[in-house]
């Protein structure tokens, strides 16, 4: 996860911020307060967003990155849903609950396959002992 990507991906809440930068700056030029408050507020919350942005980034990359990893340690790829930590954002938590719902889904499909078979051979092995019995009479 490359954090250019990340930005633009928060792109519209970066123009919200910037938009509400404008908003109070404009606000606060009507008023006389002294200039160290008007630049004082809008770069502190300026500041405290791109905190949270690069907090985010850092958490999000650290749990992609160590699913990526064990998932090339992996050569069954699909048990990764067995092995994977509960991550601590909600993104996470959604991709985690449908990958184990995929997974879910893909072993009761291969279930259905394999009875389908035990099926087929029972009736196979019940038809061939029904043929051998009249042949073994004669």
């Amino acid at each position: 996860m490359k954090f250019s990507s990340f930005v633009k991906d928060k792109i519209l809440q970066i123009s919200l911020i910037v938009f509400g930068l404008i908003t109070i700056e404009i606000f606060l030029i009507c008023y006389p307060y002294g200039n160290f408050i008007k630049i004082y507020v809008p770069l502190t919350i300026l500041v405290l967003y791109f905190i949270s942005i690069i907090i985010e980034y850092f958490k999000k990359k650290r749990y992609y990155e160590s699913i990526y990893k064990l998932l090339e340690e992996l050569k069954e790829k699909y048990l990764i849903t067995e092995i994977i930590e509960n991550p601590s954002f909600v993104e996470g938590k959604i991709l985690k609950e449908i990958l184990e719902q995929v997974d879910k889904s893909m072993i009761e499909n291969v279930n259905k396959y394999k009875y389908s078979q035990e099926d087929y051979k029972e009736y196979i092995e019940m038809w061939i002992h029904e043929i051998k019995i009249p042949i073994a009479s004669r």
